[in-house]
């Protein structure tokens, strides 16, 4: 088999051929980032799901940012509320509404609903966090103001036991648990409330209307995520950030099974959080390894998921050797291609990884390939960002 046997342009009926191939229709198509804010990845992504809207019925979207943020977009896209640079600059987290990619996919996505009945959404899946997180205000106020009486505390309750928000979102605690408040008295009680809130919620289900039933649940399940997250920020075990990794890529898989009961979706983001294979990367002088948002997602919906890694040739003056994975696949005839990667990995069995001197870019990992249902790889990209 030449290399070429695995490939076919990236386009269109690419796409719905890859979707065909599928032992089952996906919920959810997951496409990976091998870096963050690379521009040309962008342009193909917004191809790749306006393909997907207007031939394979899909109606949603989702992107590694905050996941209440992503209510102001939202609601941009499916009601026309707010500007577009407002909803740019209050909609997305980790400056990901400054890359222009994203900027487009919302104006079309808004266009788009200006004239069809059929609506699209757009959702956030990451939860309000980094290595550090935030105040847990605005997901446990949310929840308890679409709820009924009587409830397990009063809102001034509330804002006393949360206080400043500044003292939730301390960046000092990636580093240094000891001022984390996630252990603290106040935090504890929370805890112990929002399980309440979201017991409460369940019982209260039948009067809620579709709207408020998607606002309550997100606010349930991001409540009690960031503050089990802030409670292990303060532990002090060899194990915290990789635990903090998994908690954080736990919350995204929820987000992920909540969107699926929307309908197909395609879902944008790093392919460390949408692999099936388990993640690793290094921190500072740590090696973090844990079970992906991909892998979680994938051991409930089986099949229902499906998973395309990215990968680039040369990206911006870094070319991979010939030996690579990456410097194989650069002979090939496209700019962008589909690989499909389980003849790929029976093709190149033993191949070694590309190296890069750009830390915020992973590069393909041969020994995931049998585990990745398609790539997307794109010959030549200008570069990312700083990430």
């Amino acid at each position: 088999m030449d290399i070429k046997d695995t490939a076919r342009p990236l386009d269109g009926p690419g796409i719905s051929a890859f979707l065909r191939s599928r032992p089952a229709r996906p919920l959810l198509l997951g496409l990976g980032e091998a870096r963050h804010f690379v521009d040309e990845l962008g342009e193909v992504r917004n191809e790749v799901f306006r393909h997907l809207v207007e031939h394979e019925g899909y109606r949603s979207f989702a992107v590694e940012s905050d996941c209440l943020m992503g209510l102001v977009v939202d609601d941009y896209v499916t009601t026309g509320e707010g500007t577009l640079d407002d909803v740019m600059e209050r909609g997305f987290s980790h400056r990901f509404g400054t890359w222009p990619a994203n900027r487009e996919l919302v104006r079309w996505m808004r266009a788009y609903n200006e004239d069809h009945d059929a609506k699209l959404r757009f959702f956030g899946f990451d939860g309000p966090l980094e290595y550090w997180a935030a105040s847990p205000r605005q997901a446990i106020t949310g929840l308890y103001d679409l709820l009924d009486g009587p409830l397990p505390c009063t809102r001034e309750t509330l804002g006393t036991l949360l206080g400043p928000d500044d003292r939730w979102s301390d960046e000092a605690t990636v580093m240094d648990p000891s001022r984390s408040i996630g252990r603290s008295a106040d935090a504890e009680r929370l805890r112990l409330i929002t399980d309440d809130l979201v017991a409460l919620l369940d019982t209260q289900l039948p009067r809620l209307d579709a709207h408020d039933r998607d606002r309550a649940t997100l606010y349930g399940r991001t409540a009690t995520g960031l503050l089990r997250y802030h409670h292990w920020m303060a532990d002090t075990s060899p194990v915290r950030v990789s635990r903090l990794s998994a908690l954080r890529d736990a919350m995204m898989a929820a987000n992920l099974r909540a969107i699926a009961g929307h309908g197909p979706a395609l879902v944008f983001g790093h392919n460390l959080h949408l692999q099936r294979d388990k993640s690793a990367m290094s921190f500072g002088d740590l090696t973090l390894d844990w079970w992906g948002a991909g892998a979680i997602t994938a051991t409930h919906l089986g099949d229902r998921y499906a998973f395309l890694a990215s990968a680039f040739g040369t990206l911006g003056d870094d070319t991979p050797p010939t030996g690579t994975i990456e410097g194989m696949l650069s002979a090939l005839p496209w700019d962008h291609s589909l690989v499909d990667t389980p003849h790929l990995a029976e093709l190149l069995p033993e191949t070694p990884p590309r190296t890069t001197d750009d830390f915020a870019y992973f590069p393909l990992d041969p020994a995931h390939l049998a585990l990745i249902d398609g790539l997307v790889f794109l010959k030549r990209a200008v570069g990312g960002r700083p990430a």
